[in-house]
């Protein structure tokens, strides 16, 4: 993973945690504020029914003149007040201020009641707890534990969903940092040619015919190249389709590839037909161009090639490497190469089958490991 791969990992990982984090938080705060608010209302509600139990034994016991014996009840204390707000019964965990109803003070809830209407001398029914802070208490670290253990999740989802996200992008890179290495290797070749030939005709001082044969056969090389990659770079779309022979378009390109097929003692055998197709001129010399250059590159020496144009289809034989059977799938894939034999950057055959697509045309490719290829373009 190279740095700009790693600052697009991190940023994305970056981004989408934050996100995650505030929703999460928000989403937290949100639980605990209804937790609590319900909790509250829970306790206020119990205390109060307590109140009401109270009150209605009070009374019960002063009608019916019997002794009143204050019951225990669980998570609650209550106390019984008179008017001068004397304990009657009971207890109370805290000082009591009787002028509010229900309050909270140092975590613990008091509610005051006057139900009793003055039986037996009772006046107020304090009731008091302390319950409701100890459940926010355990929702808190609920939702704490919840938190964590969600933020977690969201930490390996976040780094599989940044793996998963940037591995196009990290693919790309890759071929990108390939295609430059191969840019620079397949450039090195032609140029170094060049520098060679140029110092030998200084030093010789004369007309060397093998050494200008080798500076059009590089400078034809860099052409090329530069072709290629103008196609892959550049709108081209803007070039006006006409027609033309096809058949010409090859005559033209098997001359211009001449000193290539002479260096490497290819034989070539044309049986060029008329076929007049309607294309851009420009685009009709890369597709002989990039199917004749690869026929020669993965060639080896002393082997033929042959083309042949019919009103219909144009096809090219060679007796070259050839291509595996699990690469013919996906040998029209930008920078896809059928192998290592010779140099590319992988893009002749996909530059081809996009200006095929293009016009709406069809290709086929026929090929044995070792006994060459067959590539067909069908204009019908």
């Amino acid at each position: 993973m190279n740095n700009l791969t790693k600052k697009s990992f991190y940023s994305f990982l970056a981004l989408y945690l934050i996100s995650s984090f505030i929703f999460l938080a928000l989403a937290a705060y949100w639980f605990y504020s209804s937790q609590v608010a319900m909790e509250k209302n829970t306790n206020f509600y119990k205390m109060n029914h307590i109140a009401d139990v109270v009150s209605t034994e009070v009374i019960h016991s002063q009608m019916q003149n019997r002794p009143f014996k204050l019951r225990r009840f669980k998570n609650a204390a209550v106390a019984l007040y008179d008017k001068h707000h004397k304990l009657l019964y009971g207890m109370s965990v805290q000082k009591v201020d009787f002028n509010k109803e229900f309050y909270m003070k140092e975590g613990v809830f008091t509610l005051v009641s006057q139900r009793t209407a003055g039986h037996l001398n009772v006046q107020y029914v304090v009731v008091q707890s302390n319950e409701c802070v100890k459940n926010i208490k355990k929702i808190k670290n609920k939702i704490a534990y919840a938190v964590i253990i969600t933020a977690t999740l969201i930490i390996l989802i976040a780094i599989f969903l940044s793996y998963i996200f940037l591995k196009p992008i990290k693919e790309k890179m890759d071929e990108i940092e390939n295609f430059v290495k191969d840019t620079t290797h397949e450039l090195n070749t032609p140029i170094t040619a060049l520098m060679m030939s140029t110092s030998r005709i200084k030093s010789k001082k004369e007309y060397d015919e093998k050494i200008v044969k080798n500076i059009s056969i590089s400078t034809k090389q860099l052409c090329d190249i530069y072709s290629s990659l103008s196609f892959l770079s550049f709108d081209t779309q803007s070039e006006t389709p006409q027609r033309l022979f096809f058949n010409d378009v090859v005559k033209e390109d098997i001359a211009y590839f001449h000193e290539l097929l002479e260096k490497k003692k290819i034989k070539l055998h044309a049986d060029l037909a008329p076929c007049e197709i309607t294309i851009a001129p420009s685009k009709a010399k890369m597709l002989i161009n990039n199917l004749l250059s690869n026929a020669i590159k993965y060639s080896k020496p002393n082997t033929h090639i042959t083309i042949t144009t019919t009103a219909e289809s144009f096809t090219i034989v060679d007796e070259g490497v050839g291509i595996d059977k699990e690469k013919l799938e996906i040998i029209f894939q930008r920078f896809v190469r059928a192998n290592s034999y010779a140099g590319g950057f992988g893009v002749g055959l996909h530059i081809v089958d996009t200006i095929v697509k293009e016009y709406g045309y069809t290709i086929s490719i026929e090929s044995q490991k070792n006994k060459g290829t067959k590539i067909t373009l069908h204009f019908r």
